[in-house]
């Protein structure tokens, strides 16, 4: 079998298929007409005619397609009017190229390639002696036209695959292009919740911080609300370094990133953490990641605010469509009164990832539920 690298090469690798056929289809029609052997002058005058309108067909297509499947209508009908007065063959075989040319071409409608086909076929028939003779010519004409017509299906299959291929990929594109706005517009609103409430908190210390200052001269009740700002300021950067490796596409998993919040609480507040997970652990979403984490560091922080000291139970339970987050601490001092702006905030963003929030008192404890479907 030969090679067809460095060598040889296909025809369809040289040039377009339909350059290959207006290539071969010329020196067919030059060879036919320079071994015609006619004696009356129309025939040649029709020869001609059908032979100009086939060169114009070949300098048309596939630039002008409309024109060039008229010029080449009109050289079939010329070549099948000369199949009566021809002395010999090339009539005939000049009218079976131009048809099947012209039967498997993409531009012109069915019912135009059936009408020139009948035409031709009538022309052809007239222009015999016997019925035998009609017969043969319009059976033959017929198949020719069949087969160009047959090709002309594959070629519009082709081009309508071509076409729905690149309608794929443009909707591709654009639904790319969508998810990726979609995520940066997620991203950006979570940056700005997190400064938003962070240098809000932090503004509020410091004016406090400053009133002890000014008003009492209490330095060491500044300095301790110094150190909440402090806190404050690290907690805000931990969350925008959270929302910044959501968009790099880097954010642990969701039982490492809860485990080491456990952790941190546990330091920083003298209070205990038990951190249990359930069920099989699978890969989420940077939203829900992101989203149940916030969850958890609220919770963690109104835990540390309205119970401080008191033990917390942190539970994260995997089950088949869903992932649950359970943070329970007990009550001590009073019931913790009603949710603030930091947990709305986690249910409008656990809604956005397909998620909800619940949070109340359970017996002598308070209890935050936050669920997402993945």
């Amino acid at each position: 079998m030969p090679e067809t690298r460095g060598r040889w090469a296909l025809p369809d690798t040289i040039a377009p298929g339909w350059l290959v056929v207006q290539v071969f289809g010329t020196l067919i029609v030059a060879a036919t007409l320079l071994t015609a052997r006619e004696g009356t002058p129309l025939v040649w005058v029709l020869y001609g005619t059908a032979a100009g309108c086939w060169l114009a067909f070949v300098a048309l297509d596939p630039r002008r397609p409309a024109p060039a499947a008229a010029f080449l209508a009109a050289a079939t009908l010329v070549s099948a009017a000369a199949l009566g007065p021809a002395a010999d063959s090339s009539a005939v075989i000049l009218t079976c190229i131009f048809l099947a040319r012209f039967a498997a071409l993409a531009a012109p409608p069915v019912t135009v390639i059936m009408v020139t086909t009948g035409v031709a076929i009538v022309l052809a028939i007239l222009g015999q002696d016997t019925l035998a003779d009609a017969s043969e010519q319009a059976v033959l004409l017929l198949a020719v036209a069949l087969i160009g017509v047959n090709h002309r299906q594959h070629v519009v299959q082709a081009r309508q695959a071509e076409l729905l291929l690149e309608q794929t990929r443009r909707t591709l594109a654009v639904q790319a292009r969508a998810a990726a706005l979609h995520e940066r517009t997620r991203i950006a609103r979570e940056i700005h919740d997190v400064l938003a409430h962070s240098l809000g908190a932090l503004g509020v210390q410091l004016e406090l911080a400053q009133a002890v200052l000014e008003e009492r001269r209490d330095v060491p009740g500044a300095i301790d609300t110094i150190a909440r700002a402090r806190r404050l300021a690290g907690e805000g950067l931990a969350e925008a370094r959270n929302a910044v490796a959501a968009l790099r596409q880097d954010v642990p998993t969701l039982s490492d990133a809860l485990g080491g919040l456990a952790r941190t609480h546990e330091d920083d507040h003298r209070s205990p953490v038990r951190f249990e997970r359930s069920g099989p652990p699978r890969p989420l979403s940077s939203a829900a990641t992101v989203s149940l984490l916030a969850t958890a560091r609220e919770a963690l922080t109104n835990a540390a605010k309205h119970a401080p000291g008191a033990p917390v139970h942190l539970e994260l339970a995997f089950t088949a469509d869903r992932v649950r987050l359970r943070v329970a601490n007990a009550l001590t001092g009073g019931p913790p009164g009603t949710p603030g702006f930091g947990l709305t905030g986690m249910r409008e963003r656990l809604a956005l990832a397909g998620g909800a929030l619940t949070c109340g008192r359970e017996g002598e404890r308070w209890l935050v539920t936050a669920e997402v479907r993945e």
